[in-house]
Order: C-alpha cells, then sequence, then structure tokens
C-alpha cells in the first residue's frame, strides 16, 4: 500500500492547489504503481501534507520555498521506470500546485521509500507484496 507525504513550507501552495495536490499526488501514485483504480486502493493511498511554520525551510542560497515528496512503497513495487516517470509526474503535480514553471524543477525532491517484504503490517497482520498483486489482479476488470 502506498503512502505519500508533500511537505511544504506554509504558503507555498495556490489555494486551488492546496485543495487538490494530496488527491492528485495520491493519483500518481497508484498509476504508477501499477495498482487497480478501484475505491478500495484508493482508499489505501494515505496522503499527507505537512505544512511548515513560516521560517523553519531555507537553503544556504535562498529563503525561496523548497518541496519534499516522500513516497513509501513494498519493495518490488516500482521498477526503476516506474521510479522515473513517479518521479516526473509528482514533481510536475507540486509545480503545479505552487503556481510554478517546469524551470523550477529543482525546488520539489522527490525521496522514494521502498519498506522491506514483511515490514509492512496493516490491519492487524504483516501484508507483504505478492498479498497485494494477488488482490490487485482479483481487483482489476481486465483481469
Amino acid at each position: 500500500m502506498p503512502m505519500i507525504r508533500l511537505t511544504t513550507p506554509a504558503g507555498a501552495l495556490t489555494d486551488q492547489g492546496r485543495a487538490g495536490v494530496q488527491r492528485d499526488l495520491a493519483a500518481v501514485l497508484l498509476r504508477w504503481e501499477g495498482a487497480p483504480d478501484t475505491a478500495f486502493f484508493r482508499a489505501q493511498a494515505w496522503s499527507y501534507l505537512v505544512e511548515l511554520p513560516a521560517g523553519t525551510q531555507t537553503t544556504a542560497e535562498d529563503d525561496a520555498p523548497r518541496f519534499l515528496v516522500e513516497v513509501t512503497v513494498p519493495q518490488g513495487a516500482l521498477s526503476e521506470r516506474r521510479k522515473a516517470g513517479l518521479v516526473e509526474e509528482a514533481t510536475r503535480t507540486v509545480l503545479s500546485a505552487a503556481g510554478l514553471a517546469a524551470e523550477e524543477a529543482l525546488r520539489v525532491w522527490v525521496l522514494v521509500h521502498e519498506q522491506p517484504d514483511g515490514t509492512w503490517g496493516a490491519g492487524g497482520s504483516v501484508v507483504r507484496h505478492a498479498d497485494l498483486v494477488a488482490l490487485a489482479k482479483g481487483q482489476r476488470a481486465d483481469a
């Protein structure tokens, strides 16, 4: 099950961007993970927005807002091609939510954390990647 967290300085997103960025990022993650577009999988794609208070994020150069997207997925859920696509699309999604141009892409970092198999639990049980693959296959309309 995927989880995505966007950390941003408060006020760095547009009002419209702030209203939709969490669901947009969750949809991006599910798409690149290859999960079926079902209510069950959408409900398991947790998305967090962490807004930092003014003055708590800076660089050695300036105070322009930077954005950190952290993605946690089961190990093996994303191939190198899927990781690259996820990073690219998540970056575009955050830039759009902040009203920034593509030239500002270096202000968005995306970190992919792969959770080792057998170390993810949900509903009181250990969830393994193979279990999720089987579940996804059972929920696909084309399976």
